[in-house]
């Protein structure tokens, strides 16, 4: 067993593995949503080669990486929050912290305005 305790992308230099690292508090002052374009665009790359596979994870896994993982499905997906988290929860236990949600809903807001023609404001 090894534990990445150097987690960068040089680290898998070489590997085949592509790393997309992101620094974030399981708090919910943290502000998440900068990541969530950058973070759905990395796994919609991943899942779009043949036999591309994607491990999304954080310390317990179940806050910062459903967070970004409900994000994907949101913009990749054209889900709703609500869909997002059912097709999640489906196969797994989340509980992204209370900050994390309000971002989410932000997201699904100006996702819905934007897929109806309008231009959101935040």
């Amino acid at each position: 067993t090894h534990v990445n305790t150097n987690q960068s992308a040089e680290y898998y230099e070489g590997t085949g593995i592509r790393y997309l690292g992101i620094e974030a508090h399981d708090s919910p002052s943290f502000d998440m949503s900068p990541y969530f374009h950058p973070s759905a665009d990395f796994i919609h790359q991943a899942l779009s080669k043949r036999g591309g596979r994607i491990l999304v994870h954080c310390a317990v896994g179940v806050s910062r990486s459903a967070t970004l993982v409900l994000a994907y499905l949101m913009i990749r997906h054209r889900m709703t929050l609500v869909e997002a988290i059912k097709t999640v929860k489906d196969h797994r236990g989340i509980i992204p912290n209370r900050g994390f949600l309000h971002q989410l809903v932000s997201l699904d807001n100006s996702l819905r305005l934007k897929r109806r023609g309008k231009v959101a404001i935040s």
